[in-house]
């Protein structure tokens, strides 16, 4: 018949900025019920730090648009791995220590021909130019004193502060933290930091008795403990979880 076939030219005809009709097939429909099952187990984009104590994979973030700084009250090895993680994100990680000893073969190891993590003396880390296609992050291991430096956090650009105990300087820099991480310290150390932090008293006590490897990350609002599991290639390159360098 004429009407057919003029029918079939014109539904063969394409839809200007659509193309041809594609098959029509079923919607694929999922109760509300299953709608955890699609979730992923991340919390955000950034660094996987390690497992919270339900064994889900726990992340900081460390790239945003505003200034982010961090405090890791904490040990040597934890501070590596996570500048090595950050650099397997594909940020540059520049490294302002006085022991660059310690940080040589993690930087060989993480950027190979490419120099994605660099070293430099206490006071000199030159403007690096962070952008949120290219990312910074900043690591300074400059004991338990750390003078005030010349490189800051801005956009795509965060600071994270190794000390590695309570200092006079600590509860300032507590105090400006978007992110502070506390690993094992003595009673009177857990009972300074819980006041800065506002820690519940189980919080506090659990803070002397920390196992190596674990952290109490805190945010303004969240708490929460993470176990760092490293990898092969991880322990390998650094060793096992210390506290203690």
């Amino acid at each position: 018949m004429p009407g057919s076939a003029d029918s079939a030219r014109t539904a063969a005809r394409p839809r200007l900025g659509f193309g041809l009709r594609g098959p029509r097939t079923p919607r694929h429909v999922l109760p509300v019920e299953q709608l955890d099952a699609l979730a992923l187990p991340v919390g955000d984009d950034g660094v996987v730090a390690g497992v919270d104590v339900e064994d889900r994979p726990a992340v900081i973030g460390l790239h945003h648009p505003a200034p982010h700084d961090v405090v890791l009250i904490g040990g040597l090895w934890t501070a590596q791995v996570l500048a090595l993680r950050a650099a397997g994100t594909g940020a540059r990680v520049a490294v302002e220590t006085g022991r660059p000893q310690v940080w040589t073969n993690l930087a060989r190891a993480a950027g190979g021909d490419q120099q994605c993590m660099t070293l430099h003396d206490v006071g000199r880390v030159p403007p690096l130019g962070a952008t949120a296609v290219s990312p910074v992050v900043v690591i300074r291991d400059c004991g338990m004193k750390p003078p005030r430096g010349r490189v800051s956090s801005g956009p795509w650009q965060s600071v994270l502060t190794l000390l590695p105990y309570l200092s006079p300087v600590a509860p300032r820099l507590l105090r400006g933290a978007s992110l502070t991480g506390v690993q094992q310290v003595s009673p009177e150390e857990a009972r300074q930091v819980g006041r800065i932090l506002s820690l519940s008293r189980q919080e506090v006590e659990a803070l002397s008795t920390l196992a190596d490897g674990v952290t109490l990350w805190c945010t303004g609002r969240d708490r929460r403990f993470v176990l760092t599991r490293p990898t092969d290639a991880e322990t390998g390159l650094l060793g096992v979880a210390r506290r203690l360098d």
